[in-house]
């Protein structure tokens, strides 16, 4: 079963829809991308806010508003 990673992101936002492009291509099948709507539940909107796009690998952070690839290469690699 592949690994899960969440991106916390909001519809309709065009940064978050780039980044989950890009981590498609990047990560090639090796995980399970889950999409959650930071908007769907106040934590999480309190956790995440503005600050979208957000990712994570379990409950460690990643790289948030941007694709960092050297940090999701590392964290396919956990």
């Amino acid at each position: 079963m592949p690994r899960v990673f969440t991106v916390y992101s909001r519809p309709g936002c065009h940064l978050c829809e780039e980044f989950i492009e890009e981590l498609i291509t990047l990560c090639r099948g090796r995980v399970r991308l889950v999409v959650e709507d930071v908007d769907r539940d106040p934590a999480l909107r309190e956790a995440y806010g503005l600050r979208i796009p957000v990712l994570c690998a379990g409950s460690r952070e990643v790289c948030a508003t941007r694709v960092n690839h050297a940090a999701v290469r590392d964290a396919l690699a956990w």
